[in-house]
């Protein structure tokens, strides 16, 4: 039996799922990618992943830097979300496009303003699975907000309390 790819991926828009921004320092400069693959791994020791295309810009970076954030958006930061998941080769325009600022951590993670939460994470193996790497993380630091999230079904944004009937 052969499975369709797109079969898959409808099958997997049923999982709803929070959008968050992954963000690298990288020379001073912010970089980051949309990301809605990433989960929990372990509470001893606080342990996370994050699932990134290869093809991706910002796979390279979390190889290279090896301490990237993970911001989970709130429902208003949709345009940023949309903005991080264009395949631009920069992001200098981040804040006058969409909205996005950010401040830095001790370690000069970036920490976009607004996010419903913030994980500071520190990579310690990445593994190849299929056309994505799996890299998972120490997380070294937690920053929690008041808010409702901004969810991803069926590939759509989500409030929480949306009943568009699909």
């Amino acid at each position: 039996m052969s499975l369709d790819p797109l079969e898959f991926r409808r099958a997997m828009g049923c999982f709803a799922t929070g959008v968050t921004i992954i963000t690298v320092d990288l020379e001073g400069e912010v970089h980051g990618m949309t990301a809605n693959a990433v989960a929990s791994v372990s509470l001893d020791p606080l342990l996370l992943l994050v699932c990134v295309d290869h093809a991706a810009r910002t796979h390279a970076h979390l190889h290279a830097k090896k301490r990237f954030g993970v911001n989970i958006l709130s429902e208003r930061q949709r345009p940023i979300s949309e903005y991080y998941a264009k395949p631009a080769r920069t992001h200098g325009r981040a804040e006058q496009e969409a909205g996005a600022r950010f401040d830095r951590t001790a370690q000069g993670t970036p920490i976009l303003h607004g996010a419903l939460a913030y994980l500071e994470c520190r990579l310690q193996t990445a593994e190849d699975a299929g056309d994505h790497t799996i890299f998972i993380a120490e997380v070294e630091d937690v920053v929690v907000r008041q808010g409702d999230p901004l969810l991803f079904f069926r590939g759509n944004y989500r409030k929480i309390g949306d009943n568009t009937g699909d």
